[in-house]
């Protein structure tokens, strides 16, 4: 579908491969300091989610070239999600205007009937997406826990275990996870085959990065996924089983993921949350602090 973007005669647009991540993280990371200050993104995010087995990247995917220079692209995940950035260099001639319109084109063509994606508050992504007609659908929040800040330890309730997960418990770690995350995400189930390539394979993974909690029979009910970013520890993921939070189960994860980051380096940590978990106030509590608010913008197609 790179034919149906009307772009500046100097530029052309062809699908992605995977030798094209390298590329697009530069992008997103000159963007994401343009707009927030600096960047979050790591080439392994792009590496991790474009080798899911479900995935097909050049069906999925366009880049907007200069010559050789990669300047732009945009990504449809399917259902009803997108992602797309700008060089900031680039900005001001269409080419986002271009790539929102290829975007809501390929979730048609792919049975959606709303196509969104996140955008820092204030930022060119923001204010060009509401002049196109997107409405906000939620808020999201980047959080920091300040270097030298500490969360108080809580105690696990009688019978349980936080360790590391070891290849027998993958499996379940993924359930808890898809189970949480699916009470309010409205999207298909992950395939774990899905989980395992963008956690488990993901570039410079290690044991120590995927952690649980199991109850008195041993049986998994609460997840962390951290991430070492330089010298930040980030919480990509954490979940409890519905049928076991009140316990504190999820401090003492925070507790103990970032611990375990300060161990192998961090010297600060951060996550995201958003307005559909109603989570803000508990890492706020602990002594996080909001350091970017994004909002995701939807249009129907």
């Amino acid at each position: 579908m790179s034919e149906l973007l009307e772009l500046p005669a100097t530029l052309v647009a062809r699908p992605l491969v995977m030798s094209d991540a390298t590329a697009v993280y530069e992008v997103m990371a000159a963007s994401e300091v343009h707009d927030v200050g600096w960047a979050e993104i790591a080439e392994a995010d792009i590496v991790a989610d474009w080798q899911r087995p479900s995935y097909d990247v050049s069906a999925a995917t366009v880049g907007v070239f200069d010559g050789d220079r990669l300047v732009a692209y945009a990504e449809f995940m399917g259902h009803d999600r997108g992602d797309a950035s700008v060089h900031p260099a680039y900005r001001g001639r269409g080419i986002g205007t271009a790539l929102a319109g290829w975007m809501q084109q390929r979730a048609r063509a792919g049975g959606a009937t709303k196509v969104g994606m996140p955008v820092p508050v204030g930022s060119d992504g923001d204010r060009l997406l509401e002049a196109l007609g997107y409405e906000v659908r939620w808020n999201s929040w980047v959080l920091t826990l300040p270097e030298g800040t500490t969360i108080p330890d809580r105690e696990l309730p009688e019978g349980y275990t936080l360790r590391e997960a070891g290849p027998d418990d993958y499996e379940a770690c993924w359930t808890v996870l898809e189970d949480a995350f699916l009470e309010w995400s409205v999207r298909d189930r992950e395939p774990f085959e899905d989980f395992v390539a963008r956690t488990l394979e993901r570039p410079g993974f290690q044991p120590w990065n995927l952690r649980l909690v199991t109850d008195g029979d041993g049986e998994v009910v609460g997840v962390t996924i951290v991430l070492l970013y330089d010298t930040e520890a980030y919480v990509d993921r954490i979940a409890t089983r519905k049928d076991q939070r009140g316990k504190g189960l999820a401090q003492a994860m925070l507790v103990d993921a970032f611990a375990v980051a300060r161990e192998h380096g961090a010297t600060t940590s951060g996550l995201n949350t958003d307005s559909r978990t109603g989570a803000l106030g508990l890492y706020e509590k602990v002594g996080m602090k909001v350091t970017q608010n994004w909002v995701n913008r939807a249009i129907d197609v």
